[in-house]
């Protein structure tokens, strides 16, 4: 059988590759590659099969290049012999999705071509400049490649045929004993180290016992099976700990907050039990499936789910964000929704970092950076779903351990989602085949990071395939609407082995791992179980009902697998054909685990957290070019310009909206197609990891009131606007990691009753630290994403925050309390003289304010809104004035306020927003916001300019 290899260039004058190449270059300046005068990148093909001539010239000519701008060579091209030029060549390693690949594989076939076994892909880069051989290793190594999913050559790449690393001898049927009955506690560990299990003593002790009872060995697939369920990833132990607090090192004020000195299951204490206390009857489901579902109108609800994919991400970014996606929108499938919606936040480590200051076995954050947000564009873009909100944060701790949160959002018909199997249902799984991808990611997510990392979990990293869950998603509304099925959820982490499990939890199963379609063969049974091989669905099918679902299945080109029955005697059972693989009592596998115990204490007195610099007043100018050009507040645009936001044309209120379509919006607004009338979902969130760093509490009260304001702004009504929780924090072992989670989650519940707002789903990551080669822990700070989506009850009534009309009265809503603690203006030039170091404090009468600008707003009072965060007054009032519009503060401002002129314009303070109201609508603004705190600060007009 022959390979023919087509490499696919650019046309001169034309090169639709130069801004990928411009951004290779600047990478490998920051990478220390100063000699690199310019980098080119071409396309490789690899087809196995034979061709004829005329066969070779259609899939050159039509199928891999446009001719417009690119033409193809073949094999017997050679490399260009040039001084100082170097030519490597990047190949994907076997079993890695290439999804570029199957679709020429498809068109190939659609074509009539008939020769062709295979195709793959890879990248060839032509390198001009002065390097040796060992900094051309080091580049490829750092830049071109990453080898936990690709092959590198300097020189001619040859290609992995996907089905060839194990061989071609079909299934394999092994099973791995272990005689855990009989361990020490030292073996044990052991045990868990060596399979990457993340599982304590304590949990090890109870397998043994369960062993023990059970007089016989454990199988492979058996233990890999328990630490997926009991992982931290899916079953959340250190939220349902006890965690006991260490009294002597509290103050009064933390001991009246925490009088028995113990947090029992911070889920149930505070979380949950917020959602219970509030009580909304529009909150239709939470924290009981893959997504919170509110109600949207009579006839439909909408659903809401963010998680993340962080350890993935940091070793290989496309992947790990591209998966993340993928995976948070199968999750809004698993509620029976279409999702209409996608948000991202990303939390990168600054792109400047110095070459050597990148932690051994981490890759640089720009290759972070650019290869998550390419992974966020392919899948979101792919499967046709708006990008709609998010945000970018930057911290040097985040440069060995990036935080990747995906969200998304759908929408159903009420009533139509069905949750509940029965015994005799088929247990199907639709969508993507299985390979290696994806193993133990649900107990790598569960461990810290170290030079290693990338190494030994290569293998957890899944790659993603969008036009298969498209596919997948268009046949389960359909399949929905029909009622083929009887429950639904989706393979995440953990893949058969999770969906399944969960499913079966009760009722017990009887599964046949000889069914499952394969990527390649060779594959163990337990690596079948436990893949997390994407785009799969699993949903419970009434026998009556399955030959519907295959004609369904069949009409679309997706691919439907019948893997068993759910058996309803409580026993889960897995087999290949009639060997036996795993046989767990259900009650066992989802109530084993021992409660953990696990200790808080607040870090000592005297810790600097956040270092800033001596304080010298700047001028007013130069303080707010430098304010409005920090990381946390400069255009985010050269990003979001890559997702598509308005694909299915629901989008109301974009990332930037404006006249120019520049000025950035607090929320996104959507109109969902399927729904009549003017109603409409807005979307936001906050995070803000400097006021983590300094007061845990403050942090969280004022995400969520950031997050609840950011809705307000864009048309929400605040009681009818929920909520979404997204802990990320390092070492759950460690007490003060442990006092800062107790704090947060504290806050939440204080702070989600003042508002009304019911957390509806959540996720949290532990272990978020990266262990140096000197035994140094570096921790991210506490990460607390709060997501909002609230009903918009006019779409024609929404704001924006771009400035509408000259002459209008500028007012600041809210009685503000200006702080420096973790702000822009103190991380730049120092905390002035006299002013508090804190992170502003939260304001309980925030929550009348927001339901009287609410008001306001459905009266058609507002012109625009926009809220007070990162920044301060200054770069609210900035951002508006992007509209073209400018504005002019009054020249006492400041007095009105209570405070100095830098604190005013530059102090940071919750609950605040500014308001734009029509010179004759005025009086009536006033009247409705009586009893309420208002300051009317200025005037718009001029050429986009602002006057302080």
């Amino acid at each position: 059988m022959n390979i023919y290899r087509f490499c696919v260039k650019s046309k001169k004058d034309l090169h639709f590759q130069m801004p990928k190449n411009e951004e290779l270059l600047k990478q490998a300046h920051v990478l220390g590659f100063k000699t690199v005068k310019e980098i080119s990148t071409e396309n490789l093909y690899f087809v196995r099969g034979n061709l004829s001539n005329e066969e070779k010239k259609t899939l050159a000519d039509f199928l891999f290049c446009d001719e417009l701008y690119e033409y193809s060579q073949t094999a017997d091209f050679k490399i260009e012999e040039k001084n100082n030029l170097f030519h490597i060549e990047t190949a994907l390693k076997p079993g890695v999705t290439d999804s570029s690949s199957r679709e020429a594989l498809r068109a190939v076939k659609e074509l009539g071509i008939r020769g062709v076994e295979e195709i793959t892909s890879g990248k060839a880069y032509d390198i001009y400049g002065e390097l040796t051989e060992a900094e051309i290793e080091k580049l490829a190594k750092n830049l071109l490649c990453n080898d936990v999913i690709e092959q590198y050559k300097i020189g001619f790449v040859e290609p992995s045929w996907a089905h060839e690393h194990d061989g071609k001898n079909g299934p394999n049927t092994s099973v791995e004993t272990i005689d855990i009955a009989s361990m020490s506690d030292e073996e044990l560990l052991a045990l868990s180290n060596e399979r990457r299990a993340a599982l304590d003593i304590h949990e090890m002790r109870a397998i043994r016992e369960y062993y023990k009872e059970e007089k016989r060995p454990c199988t492979d697939a058996e233990f890999e099976m328990i630490a997926q369920t009991w992982s931290e990833h899916c079953v959340h132990k250190t939220f349902k700990a006890k965690i006991d607090i260490d009294g002597a090192s509290l103050n009064d004020e933390q001991k009246k907050a925490y009088p028995d000195l113990c947090v029992n299951s911070i889920i149930k204490t505070y979380i949950k039990k917020a959602t219970d206390d509030i009580n909304a009857p529009w909150v239709l489901s939470s924290f009981v499936d893959n997504a919170g579902i509110i109600e949207f109108d009579d006839k439909y609800e909408v659903s809401f789910k963010a998680e993340t994919h962080n350890h993935p991400s940091a070793i290989e970014p496309f992947g790990g964000a591209n998966t993340g996606v993928g995976g948070v929108i199968r999750d809004v499938m698993g509620v029976s929704a279409r999702p209409f919606a996608v948000t991202d936040v990303l939390c990168f480590g600054h792109p400047d970092t110095p070459a050597e200051n990148v932690p051994k076995g981490i890759l640089h954050p720009k290759r972070i950076i650019s290869g998550v947000i390419e992974g966020v564009k392919d899948y979101g873009n792919k499967m046709g779903i708006p990008t709609v909100n998010g945000s970018v944060h930057y911290h040097e701790a985040y440069a060995s351990n990036p935080l990747v949160y995906c969200g998304c959002a759908g929408i159903a018909p009420r009533g139509k989602h069905r949750t509940t199997p029965s015994a005799g249902d088929h247990i199907v799984s639709l969508g993507g085949k299985t390979g290696r991808d994806g193993l133990r990611g649900a107990t790598f997510s569960s461990m810290v990071m170290d030079a290693s990392t990338g190494d030994v979990a290569g293998s957890s990293v899944q790659i993603g395939e969008p036009i298969i869950q498209k596919k997948v998603g268009e046949v389960l509304i359909d399949a929905r609407d029909q009622g083929l099925y009887s429950a639904i959820t989706d393979c995440g982490a953990g893949g058969y082995s999770s969906a399944v499990g969960e499913m079966a939890s009760t009722l017990g199963c009887d599964v046949d791992l000889a069914r499952i379609p394969v990527k390649y063969q060779g594959l163990a049974p337990w690596e079948l179980w436990l893949s997390e091989a994407q785009e799969r669905m699993v949903i419970a099918v009434p026998h009556e009902k399955l030959e519907t679902l295959q004609k369904l299945c069949d009409a679309n080109d997706v691919e439907l697998t019948d893997l068993g029955r759910f058996t309803g005697d409580a026993v889960l059972k897995v087999r290949f054909g009639e060997k036996e693989i795993i046989n767990l009592s259900c009650g066992f596998l989802h109530s084993g685990p021992p409660q953990r115990k696990l200790k808080a204490a607040p870090p000592k007195e005297g810790k600097t957290l956040i270092k800033y610099p001596e304080y010298k007043e700047p001028d007013l100018n130069e303080a707010l070019k430098a304010v409005v050009n920090h990381h946390a507040v400069n255009s985010k645009e050269d990003i979001v310009r890559l997702y598509d936001h308005e694909v299915q044309g629901g989008t109301i209120l974009r990332p930037y909206d404006g006249p120019e379509g520049n000025v950035p919006q607090d929320a996104a607004v959507i109109k969902p197609a399927e729904t009549e009338g003017k109603k409409a979902v807005a979307i936001s969130n906050a995070l803000n990891p400097r006021q983590g760093l300094l007061d845990p509490y403050a942090a969280a009260a004022s995400a969520i009131d950031e997050a609840v304001r950011n809705a307000v702004a864009a048309g929400a009504d605040p009681e009818k606007t929920a909520i979404l929780d997204n802990f990320c924090l390092g070492d759950p072992n460690r007490p003060e990691t442990m006092w800062a989670l107790i704090e947060m989650a504290r806050s939440c519940y204080d702070t989600a009753l003042v508002f009304k707002t019911p957390f509806i789903s959540g996720k949290d990551s532990f272990n978020n630290e990266y262990l140096t080669s000197e035994g140094e822990r570096v921790s991210i700070p506490p990460s607390l994403l709060i997501s909002a989506m609230g009903i918009v009850p006019d779409i024609g009534k929404v704001p924006g925050s771009d400035f509408k009309k000259e002459g209008s009265a500028i007012y600041l809503m809210g009685k503000p309390q200006f702080s420096f603690g973790g702000s822009v203006f103190a991380e730049l030039f120092g905390i002035p003289q006299g002013e508090s170091g804190e992170v502003p404090p939260f304001k309980k009468e925030a929550a009348e304010l927001y339901k009287k600008l609410h008001s306001n707003i459905m009266k058609g009072l507002v012109l625009s809104c926009h809220d007070l965060s990162e920044g301060g007054l200054a770069a609210a009032l900035y951002e508006m004035c992007l509209s073209g519009i400018g504005a002019e503060l009054s020249s006492d401002f400041h007095t009105k306020l209570g405070a100095s002129k830098i604190a005013s314009l530059f102090g940071e303070t919750t609950g605040c927003l500014l308001v734009e109201v029509k010179e004759e609508n005025r009086s009536a603004f006033e009247k409705e916001m009586a009893g309420s705190a208002i300051y009317e600060i200025g005037k718009t007009g001029g050429n986009a300019g602002l006057k302080l």
